[in-house]
């Protein structure tokens, strides 16, 4: 694979001895007796510390300077903002839709926490979506991303969105429009043994687009849910080098271990090349930027300099919605102009991760050291050190404690979505970071987990790995019960 830079930071070369330091800092721990130092603070000098309220997850880096946090607390505005349809009086706000899933980003990310699945027939699905593809025609031209990954000896499988309905379902639409479907989640309950006589329940979802606004999905449609993801820490995510997460990539498993992560490879629609993926749950998006201009355009039909069709995700067959009023063509060219979208990136880049709280436990302890040794510091890697970056301080050179390797990994059957995107096939999923995972309850009032929510809480959520995790699984199932609750332990820590 060709080396894949990142031309949107702009970082500082590393020395040979910044180089042999950084890779002394990031090993593995010898011992768990006591916290290894800075562990306390995953997101070094941007870590803020651990609030008791909802808003744990919603504040700015702990290292911004006072002109930067009001730059934060106006892209937490606009993240915020509630968007209406056109025509309006109030110009700066109109172009929603006409087909969205929620009227702002906050409406999904809620409170900048995880969003969770519908809990019934009265519970709408703001916070989760289906994304839908088909297979490319075998005679269609190749994309531009679909070529180089040809020629770079990784061809992926190839797919194209749904001629009707795009590549997401809007389950919201304006006046007029009829939304294109309704989520329908459907589950069926089982047990697994663990040792001690201990007894897992968990749930294995079903999912269906009913009530579909525009005719039946195109044969072989392929869906996949998605509830969103947590908001923290992405600016030091997206500052971590490139170099470093390729390093990991292990795709033939040469070391025999059984952890063949492998890099996901996206086009870049804004610098116009490929790119790492790192954002979204199969790494879909290259950059913080991108990735919120992605979601202004599917999720709630606004356009931006990146993606400027007006009427967001309305496909060329759903003419009535593309010929509606839109919100562009005033003094801010797109419904959302450049300033406006680079505010939002600013506010997501710096949403701080909260301190870990009882790093010295000796439980927790206990727990890190099970988390070792049954194999989950495999893919969830504990460390990183950030790029020296010119322009954002707050990110620069930090010793970060995120716990995901950022690569694809298979994750079996169990959790296979059927439904490649990009380099990831239907069953593989980029690693989540676990960083904030332990305030989940406390930020979003659920402990619901993994990309469509089914795990109820972390211990089924472990259970669900299978694929290149299948043993770590295994490992976990069978440690004594009092180890299996000190991993629980050090999870809620983070």
């Amino acid at each position: 694979m060709p080396e894949l830079t990142q031309p949107h930071l702009s970082s500082l070369p590393r020395s040979e001895a910044e180089r042999t330091r950084i890779a002394a800092i990031t090993a593995p721990p010898a011992s768990f007796d006591k916290a290894e130092p800075f562990e306390a603070n995953p997101a070094g000098a941007a870590t803020v510390r651990a609030r008791s309220t909802t808003d744990a997850f919603s504040q700015p880096s702990g290292n911004i300077d006072f002109e930067r946090e009001l730059e934060f607390k106006v892209g937490n505005g606009l993240f915020k903002k509630l968007w209406i349809s056109a025509p309006a009086s109030t110009l700066a706000s109109d172009g929603l839709g006409p087909l969205y899933n929620a009227r702002s980003c906050q409406r999904c990310h809620l409170k900048d926490g995880r969003g969770h699945p519908p809990e019934g027939p009265q519970d709408d699905s703001v916070s989760m979506f289906l994304r839908l593809s088909i297979p490319a025609p075998p005679d269609e031209p190749m994309s531009e991303i679909e070529a180089f990954l040809l020629s770079a000896g990784a061809a992926a499988p190839r797919t194209r969105p749904d001629p009707v309905y795009g590549g997401q379902l809007q389950d919201f639409a304006t006046a007029g429009h009829p939304a294109e479907y309704r989520l329908a989640v459907r589950y069926e309950h089982f047990e697994v043994a663990l040792s001690d006589g201990e007894v897992a329940h968990l749930r294995r979802p079903s999912y269906s687009a009913e009530d579909l606004g525009y005719g039946p999905l195109a044969a072989g449609a392929m869906l996949s849910p998605r509830v969103a993801p947590p908001m923290i820490g992405l600016g030091l995510l997206e500052a971590i080098p490139a170099e470093d997460i390729l390093a990991l990539a292990d795709p033939e498993d040469t070391d025999g271990d059984g952890i063949s992560g492998r890099a996901q490879v996206v086009w870049s629609f804004e610098h116009r090349r490929p790119m790492l993926g790192r954002f979204g749950w199969k790494a879909g998006s290259p950059t913080i930027r991108e990735q919120s201009a992605s979601a202004f355009a599917g999720d709630i039909g606004i356009s931006s300099p990146v993606f400027p069709d007006p009427w967001g995700e309305c496909t060329a067959r759903q003419q009535a919605c593309r010929t509606a009023p839109h919100g562009d063509g005033d003094t801010r060219g797109t419904e959302i102009d450049a300033e406006g979208l680079d505010l939002v990136t600013f506010y997501s880049r710096n949403l701080a991760v909260p301190a870990r709280r009882d790093v010295d436990n000796p439980e927790v302890l206990r727990g890190k050291k099970m988390f070792h040794a049954t194999g989950c510091a495999a893919c969830h890697r504990p460390k990183f050190v950030t790029h020296r970056l010119r322009d954002q301080p707050e990110q620069s050179f930090q010793l970060i404690w995120p716990m995901t390797d950022l690569l694809l990994h298979d994750m079996g059957e169990g959790l296979a979505d059927h439904r490649p995107e990009g380099r990831a096939s239907g069953r593989e999923w980029r690693t989540a970071p676990l960083w904030g995972i332990g305030m989940t309850e406390q930020v979003n009032g659920h402990t619901q987990f993994l990309h469509d929510g089914r795990a109820r809480s972390l211990l089924e959520a472990v259970l669900w790995h299978g694929g290149e995790a299948q043993a770590a699984r295994d490992a976990v199932v069978a440690l004594p019960k009092s180890d299996r609750a000190a991993l629980i332990r050090y999870l809620e820590s983070l």
